[in-house]
């Protein structure tokens, strides 16, 4: 582990990117997830207001609940936009210039929040919301894209687990600052949900100061020098003549081939098991419950005996456990290995969910069981940001060559949002039917992607992507030659046909 931090600590521009991209990437999707739960009454207060001013008509309770319910899960809608439009915008002008753009989005977003309760427009929220989600779409994929390829391959894991970390971030940064001693006032709100302009300025004005993504520049727009020159930029004046030869090595392999579309990837087969793992991976990521537990999490302490009025600062401590465990995976996940703890972090989510429904069960028959619950709560996000959020969103970047990388993240984004969506607008039906017992489907999803992971997928640790394709290619050849086979022997020049691919 202190090897790995020396590493990282002889590139303090590395270093530099990973705060700069972060604070106006991830960070912003996840601020923007958690940032609506504070100021939900003054929101559900000024639709009422509004609505009686400008129409003389009140509202009822449930058409309140119905037009904030619209307001946050629009977010959802705009995020699909944003990945959607994310793999051109990415490819055209690259990593860097996408991230720098996109920062207009945040701040049109961030004025409209801030002018809304002036105005008396619920509406701004709502178009504001849009913006959010349009710029977290097309951050979650430029930024990883843009970190992972700025990192030396011998730290990608560690540099690609800060992704995560900064989504964790985000969304205790919403936690806290919603609290009333706090921007969680009455007059104070508009700015809880302004912040992501302060935070989008910040990139707006130190990201120019990075360079480049060596790869883009190299792969894509065929500059060696200037990938040379981010190179000791970015990593220490060296001779990184090895680096290049693996990026030119990948770039003869794509010779003539140009950025894949979504459709033409879904189409190629000689890609299909890494696709098949990127989508099995971001839909079990939302699906997987975390956002059933953090529901659940307020039920479970008031069982345990905290007052209603302090169930907000309990709820600090969750996001608190997700920020510390992304962090302590940021220092062991090189020594450890993705794939073990992507595919041991969701087999240990899945034990856990069934010993929370047990708990649940229990805890209004023993009075200790609440505290149970507590615990498993806790061990749940614990598991989740130490191996499905902390590994998930680089792997598209790591399995696919450059041609394939933008479609890929689209993919990913786009399942990734989706399953947010969907979530959001069956969840509450879930509940209201199973009750806990919604945590059995849940249960289906984290024990199938950790056995998939676990028979399917090579670990990526310090691999590059031809090497990655190799052994998907390994492992998965058995069954294919095993039908190949029957109908004519097998090809002499196997490894060569695998090399033309790329």
């Amino acid at each position: 582990m202190l090897h790995y931090l020396t590493l990282l600590l002889e590139c303090p521009v590395v270093i530099a990117a990973i705060f700069i991209s972060g604070i106006g990437g991830t960070f912003q999707y996840g601020f923007s997830v958690s940032v609506m739960t504070s100021p939900s009454d003054f929101i559900k207060d000024l639709v009422n207001v509004t609505c009686v001013q400008r129409y003389g008509v009140s509202l009822k309770p449930w058409e309140v609940s119905l037009i904030w319910s619209f307001t946050v899960s629009i977010f959802c809608i705009g995020g699909l936009l944003g990945s959607l439009v994310a793999s051109p915008l990415s490819s055209n002008f690259g990593r860097k210039k996408c991230l720098l753009l996109n920062n207009f989005v945040a701040i049109i977003g961030a004025v409209l929040m801030l002018l809304s309760q002036t105005a008396m427009s619920f509406e701004m929220i709502m178009v504001a919301r849009v913006f959010n989600g349009i710029h977290a779409g097309i951050s979650l994929s430029a930024h990883t894209m843009y970190l992972i390829e700025c990192a030396p391959k011998r730290l990608r894991a560690m540099v690609g687990v800060t992704i995560a970390t900064f989504i964790s971030l985000g969304k205790f940064s919403g936690q806290l600052l919603g609290i009333s001693e706090l921007l969680g006032t009455q007059t104070r709100w508009p700015w809880l949900l302004g912040f992501t302009g302060f935070t989008a300025l910040l990139q707006l004005f130190t990201l120019p100061l990075l360079p480049e993504s060596p790869r883009f520049l190299l792969l894509d727009r065929g500059d060696r020098q200037a990938c040379e020159r981010a190179l000791n930029k970015l990593w220490g004046n060296n001779d990184y003549s090895t680096e290049v030869e693996e990026m030119l090595e990948e770039k003869s392999a794509l010779q003539g081939i140009r950025s894949h579309s979504v459709v033409e990837l879904i189409k190629n087969p000689t890609v299909r098991w890494q696709l098949l793992t990127v989508c099995v991976a971001f839909s079990s990521l939302q699906l997987c419950g975390i956002n059933a537990v953090y529901f659940y999490s307020f039920e479970v302490f008031q069982a345990a005996g905290i007052q209603e009025f302090q169930l907000r600062y309990a709820a600090l401590g969750t996001g608190l456990c997700e920020l510390c465990t992304s962090l302590v995976c940021f220092m062991v996940i090189e020594n450890s290995g993705k794939k073990s703890l992507l595919y041991k972090g969701y087999l240990a989510m899945a034990v856990t969910m069934i010993l929370l429904i047990i708990t649940l069960y229990l805890q209004k028959l023993i009075s200790w069981m609440p505290y149970c619950s507590m615990v498993l709560i806790f061990f749940f996000i614990f598991f989740f940001a130490s191996g499905p959020a902390a590994v998930t969103s680089g792997m598209p970047g790591e399995m696919f060559t450059q041609s394939f990388k933008s479609a890929a993240y689209s993919i990913a984004c786009t399942l990734n949002w989706v399953g947010l969506f969907v979530l959001g607008l069956l969840f509450p039906i879930l509940v209201e039917t199973l009750d806990y017992f919604c945590f059995l489907i849940f249960f289906f999803f984290c024990a199938l992607c950790g056995l998939f992971v676990r028979f399917n997928v090579p670990d990526t640790t310090n691999r590059s992507v031809l090497e990655i394709a190799a052994e998907f290619q390994r492992m998965h050849s058995k069954s294919e030659d095993s039908k190949r086979t029957k109908s004519t022997a097998e090809k002499p020049d196997n490894i060569k046909a695998l090399e033309t691919r790329f």
